[in-house]
């Protein structure tokens, strides 16, 4: 199942409203690294970790 992380599940001051989608991993690698980019944090393996941690499950599109 893919998964999903949404910037807007978590408050910040610039008010991010990225999504990032698809198989689990991807997304982690993802998030940590926009985590780090934007948001200032360190991409380390807890950041990592706290992440996977907030995951949702994809819910799927109907054509």
């Amino acid at each position: 199942m893919r998964k999903v992380a949404d910037c807007r599940d978590f408050p910040s001051e610039s008010k991010c409203t990225l999504t990032i989608s698809g198989e689990e991993e991807e997304v982690v690698r993802a998030a940590a690294e926009h985590a780090a980019s934007v948001h200032g944090h360190q991409n380390t393996p807890e950041l990592r970790n706290q992440l996977r941690g907030m995951l949702k499950d994809e819910m799927p599109q109907h054509a």
